[in-house]
């Protein structure tokens, strides 16, 4: 995993999570506490309400992305950049300065006019703004998007997401967001869940990743909160997306999201490993498809390639899974040891409660989990407890 130099902070997996504070400039922005059109005004929040409570970069928006409302043209945004650069000249405390755009002449703008980075949140539906980012050295955000300047974020299958980051390429200082939050309307709360059970496999693409949700409903429908209430909600998903290994949170509410990011990381798997000269690090990998977009990365060929056989061994025996059975009988168990040996699965049992039941313990690689065959004579019991071991390592 690169670590990214956004004007002198560093952004990866040696450094601390980076909390991105927010500021709009932009009428139409649903959230009213960090909505502002006088420049005076937005640099005092900016000082007091981000910098001050623990915000490293400060992202600024010049309108709202919420597909409710019409796009802006880049002239139209071009015209509301005034009020931001006069913000950025008149705060006092010090951070990164983030201008949230889809336009490469917005972008361009704003990193003359004293910016530090650019959150492109159409993820380079504008072919220029790699360039453009890549002549100023900034760091950019990328956020999965379609190909169309109008949609930013509105990637409808969970499975295209990972696609879509790689859209257009990337810059040696691009950081990654796999888009949370309801960009269309055919993408639904479990697919925004489903993306953060996923969050590992975008560590697959070597690029930090950044995360965005702060309040969202696919977090608040669980709790039955509504946005005023669910502070407590994201908090929990903060501390989550950071040890699945998240580097930076925009948010709003930046002090509480710092302390719950620093838990995240304190008790996060440590990856990262002296070795001398060679670089060492322990890949977070829990599923084959995690192993998959690692191995992609790196260019295996047998991955790469069309045969699908080669490639489902070597990501399926890339991660180890462990089961308990209870409730076999002894003619099961024995079945089970004896097809485990042909397996490359262990199997092991207790020595039995005073009910004469035992548990037992099967551990091995997804692909030999899978490929398990007990063969004939099983019992319905032992049948359905292999269909879903099966099921769940796939």
């Amino acid at each position: 995993m690169r670590t990214v130099d956004a004007a002198g902070l560093g952004i990866g997996d040696e450094q601390p999570p980076r909390i991105m504070g927010v500021l709009n400039v932009s009428k139409e922005s649903p959230y009213d506490p960090s909505v502002f059109d006088d420049p005076g005004e937005a640099a005092a929040y900016v000082d007091e309400e981000l910098i001050d409570e623990g915000a490293d970069i400060v992202d600024v928006g010049l309108e709202s992305a919420n597909k409710r409302f019409e796009v802006l043209s880049a002239d139209e945004e071009l015209e509301r950049l005034d009020t931001a650069v006069e913000t950025l000249e008149s705060v006092s405390g010090e951070a990164v300065f983030s201008i949230e755009t889809r336009y490469h002449e917005v972008a361009e703008a704003a990193l003359d006019r004293g910016y530090d980075m650019v959150n492109d949140i159409c993820g380079f539906a504008d072919p220029e703004m790699p360039r453009v980012c890549a002549e100023h050295d900034v760091a950019v955000g990328k956020m999965a998007s379609p190909p169309d300047l109008t949609r930013p974020g509105a990637v409808e299958d969970v499975d295209d997401i990972y696609d879509a980051l790689g859209r257009n390429g990337f810059t040696d200082k691009t950081i990654i967001d796999p888009a949370f939050g309801g960009w269309s309307e055919e993408k639904t709360l479990e697919d925004d869940r489903e993306t953060f059970r996923r969050l590992r496999e975008f560590r697959g693409l070597g690029y930090p990743i950044l995360v965005s949700i702060n309040r969202k409903n696919f977090l608040r429908e669980v709790a039955g909160r509504s946005t005023e209430a669910a502070l407590p909600v994201s908090l929990a998903a903060t501390s989550m997306a950071v040890e699945r290994g998240a580097h930076v949170i925009r948010t709003h509410d930046v002090a509480e999201t710092r302390d719950a990011a620093l838990i995240g990381k304190e008790f996060a798997r440590r990856r990262v490993r002296e070795a001398g000269d060679v670089s060492v690090e322990e890949l977070d990998v829990t599923t084959p498809r995690e192993a998959e977009r690692h191995l992609d990365r790196v260019g295996v060929d047998d991955v790469a390639g069309s045969d699908a056989t080669d490639a489902a061994s070597v990501s399926g025996d890339a991660v180890v899974r462990v089961f308990e059975f209870d409730g076999l009988s002894d003619a099961d168990i024995g079945a089970l040891a004896a097809a485990a040996t042909d397996a490359d699965v262990t199997v092991v049992s207790g020595a039995g409660d005073a009910d004469g039941g035992r548990s037992v313990l099967v551990f091995g690689t997804s692909r030999a989990l899978s490929e398990l065959d007990v063969g004939g004579g099983r019992s319905d019991a032992l049948d359905g407890a292999l269909a879903t071991v099966g099921s769940a390592v796939r």
